[in-house]
């Protein structure tokens, strides 16, 4: 199996606080999410959020429906957080978010590591322009509510 990574970084100009607050609610992930994947939460076990919580959503990639369950197995506010995948489409999915105090606001990390059924020429072919797409509609919603430096 072989293991790719995304790395990405944002400044957002707010509090380390409050950037944390937001990626703690589920349901925003929902507003950093491209519409075109029509993503929903279907359930979430444990409000707030710690470790062992499970994240029941559903969404649809290149129109095939299918569901996804995250797990929190690390959840250290308000600094880092991670979530894996437990059921979805990936053969691994690890999100480590970081957050950092910074002169101008909060810098967020984001460090996924994933793997994918199908390897090097799917990801080549498909995954990796999808992930890339996913983020920067990410980085783009997070800018128009925060503001950008």
């Amino acid at each position: 199996m072989h293991i790719f990574t995304l790395n990405r970084e944002l400044i957002v100009p707010a509090p380390l606080d409050e950037v944390f607050a937001f990626f703690g609610e589920p349901e925003n992930l929902e507003r950093l999410t491209p519409p075109m994947l029509k993503f929903n939460i279907v359930s979430v076990s444990d409000r707030p959020l710690k470790p062992g919580a499970l994240i029941r959503y559903r969404l649809r990639v290149h129109g095939f429906p299918m569901g996804w369950t995250t797990l929190i197995s690390e959840w250290e506010p308000p600094y880092r957080f991670v979530d894996e995948q437990l059921r979805g489409p990936y053969r691994l999915w690890h999100h480590t978010h970081t957050f950092e105090e910074h002169a101008k606001g909060t810098l967020v990390r984001d460090e996924v590591r994933y793997a994918m059924w199908g390897g090097k020429l799917i990801h080549k072919l498909i995954v990796k322009r999808d992930l890339q797409r996913i983020f920067d509609f990410r980085t783009q919603t997070l800018q128009e509510l925060f503001g950008s430096v």
